[in-house]
C-alpha cells in the first residue's frame, strides 16, 4: 500500500506502540526513517533500533525498541508532524524551535543530515523541521 506521508506513518506507529505499551514496533525502512531512528536512540527517547531484511521482500523492515521508565512508563510522551507534504516547514539557524523549553527536541533535515534541534543549533545549521519529539 502507498503511503503519502511515510515519515507521519512512522510517527504514528510509534505513538500507536508507546500507548499499547509493546516493547517494539516494525515499520517499513528508508534511510530517512533511520536517520530519525539514529536521533531518538540518541537523545535518549527509544531504547535501540535494528535492521531486518526478509527474503522474499523488496524493502527491509526497521524495529524500533521503545523505553519505558518505572512502573512501565513511557520515556516518550509525544510526537508531532511539522513539516508536511502539503507545507513544507524551513527554519535558519537562528529560528530553531526549542520544544517544550528545552525538555523535547526537533529533529531536522538539514544539509549535513538528519539530526536534533540541539545539534542543528550546534553546528549553526538550518533546515527542514521534520517533527517534534516530547
Amino acid at each position: 500500500m502507498s503511503v503519502s506521508d511515510p515519515i507521519a506513518d512512522m510517527l504514528t506507529r510509534i505513538r500507536n506502540a508507546v500507548t499499547s505499551r509493546h516493547e517494539a514496533v516494525n515499520i517499513p525502512a528508508s534511510k530517512t526513517k533511520i536517520a530519525i531512528a539514529k536521533v531518538l536512540k540518541d537523545e535518549g527517547f527509544i531504547r535501540d533500533f535494528s535492521i531486518l531484511s526478509e527474503e522474499g521482500k523488496p524493502q527491509p523492515t526497521l524495529k524500533v525498541d521503545l523505553s519505558y521508565g518505572g512502573r512501565k512508563q513511557p520515556v516518550l510522551n509525544g510526537l508531532q508532524r511539522v513539516s508536511k507534504p502539503g507545507l513544507r516547514v524551513y527554519v535558519q539557524r537562528r529560528e530553531i524551535p526549542r520544544v517544550y523549553g528545552g525538555l523535547g527536541i526537533a529533529i531536522l533535515s538539514t544539509p549535513k543530515g538528519v539530526m536534533s534541534g540541539h545539534e542543528a543549533r550546534r553546528q549553526e545549521v538550518g533546515g527542514e523541521v521534520l517533527c517534534y519529539v516530547w
